[in-house]
């Protein structure tokens, strides 16, 4: 894979933030029993500067499963939660998790740091509620929820207050468990680097809108990490603005992300973490480039001016995956007129239901209005059970083929 993919310079620095992080959250139960440090475990799409506003160490188990199926370890451990009883079918995010709690050896950090409190927000799936209830009770700790209504159309008013109260609530609930008051002004610092880290990766996914492509989404979903982990810091505004000066002189210089770029795509969906240079290197070989994806524009979102709570509710309520048919439609297409992407991908993701269910009617509205093909190929984002090599190849060389006629 060597020979097309050009990985970026940030890859190193990115995979030193998240050890650094992961061992700082290792030493905050220590440190906590000093200073008063504690840890929260939260959902992707939980509003994570009120936390992070608190003192409070957030940690993704959504982002650990995406390193264990990267690391090939996630299907042992998602065997490890279906010996208790849990469904195949069910999130390989969840199970690797699960899976990690109750067999802890020979896994990445050797695991996450016990939390202490637990937020989930629904914006993103249904799923997480009852993946957080179990958290709960297996830690005996306090779980607070953040309901979102599902946006069909445009975000309504009452449905960002109905939010927004929540918020409201969730900061009272928490200066009472953590026994100190929010401080606004910090909450507004955060928001602040929050945004400016936002507005930079949209920079470096805009750079992909020229011939050739600086970046592949191998590099976007490599390097996504930091904007979900230690969002609302300085150590991720300042990696993207590092990384932003590296695309940018690789555009300059005219230096394509994959050699011999024939072909703009775009990717639909959670990437295949155990497939990362395989899989994509498939496409690589032949010339194909993955220009743009919807998945690492999930965190793009900023918060925007206004009454401070209801930015935030606005901002994490209108997440495309709490969105309908048509909104998750028209961003695809955007995708491909804005990039010039010649074709598109779907990866119909066994474990996320959320994401998967409305992918063929999409395909066929967008072949049908735009002329371009779309290939969707079945599999799961780490649990590698759920791949079939020789059979997905197959289709997405025939998928190449038909670019070429």
């Amino acid at each position: 894979m060597a020979k097309v993919f050009k990985p970026l310079k940030a890859n190193e620095k990115m995979n030193k933030i998240l050890r650094n992080h992961y061992l700082k959250t290792k030493l905050v139960p220590k440190m906590g029993r000093v200073f008063g440090y504690k840890t929260a475990w939260v959902t992707s799409g939980a509003p994570v500067e009120i936390l992070r506003a608190f003192g409070l160490e957030p940690v993704y188990p959504e982002n650990y499963g995406a390193i264990c199926g990267a690391r090939r370890v996630s299907t042992h451990l998602c065997q490890v939660a279906e010996n208790r009883g849990y469904s195949i079918d069910l999130c390989s995010y969840a199970k690797s998790n699960l899976g990690s709690i109750w067999n802890p050896q020979d896994i990445p950090f050797n695991g996450l740091p016990r939390p202490d409190l637990l937020v989930v927000c629904n914006n993103i799936c249904g799923t997480v509620l009852k993946w957080y209830e179990t958290l709960s009770r297996e830690f005996n700790i306090p779980l607070f929820i953040i309901d979102t209504p599902f946006i069909s159309g445009e975000p309504k008013t009452w449905q960002i207050e109905y939010v927004a109260k929540q918020l409201e609530k969730l900061v009272e609930s928490l200066e009472r468990l953590l026994r100190k008051k929010l401080d606004l002004n910090r909450l507004e610092k955060i928001v602040k680097l929050s945004n400016e880290t936002v507005d930079l990766w949209k920079g470096i996914r805009d750079f992909a809108k020229h011939k050739p492509s600086p970046v592949n989404v191998t590099d976007l979903f490599i390097n996504l990490g930091p904007l979900v982990v230690v969002r609302g810091t300085e150590v991720a505004r300042d990696f993207y603005e590092e990384m932003y000066r590296e695309v940018e002189a690789r555009y300059k210089a005219g230096i394509p992300a994959v050699e011999g770029e024939k072909y703009r795509l775009v990717w639909d969906n959670i990437p295949i973490w155990y497939g990362l240079y395989r899989f994509y290197g498939y496409f690589a070989q032949r010339g194909a480039v993955f220009v743009t994806d919807s998945y690492t524009g999930g965190w793009a979102n900023n918060i925007k001016g206004g009454p401070l709570f209801y930015a935030i509710a606005e901002s994490y309520t209108g997440v495309f995956l709490n969105r309908d048919l048509e909104f998750r439609k028209n961003q695809l297409r955007s995708f491909i007129e804005e990039f010039n992407a010649d074709g598109f991908v779907m990866h119909s993701n066994r474990s996320c239901k959320a994401y998967s269910f409305v992918q063929e009617e999409i395909r066929r509205q967008l072949m049908r209005t735009l002329g371009v093909p779309g290939l969707i190929v079945d599999a799961d984002m780490t649990d590698s059970r759920l791949y079939a090599e020789e059979t997905v190849l197959n289709r997405v060389q025939a998928f190449l083929e038909n670019l070429e006629s």
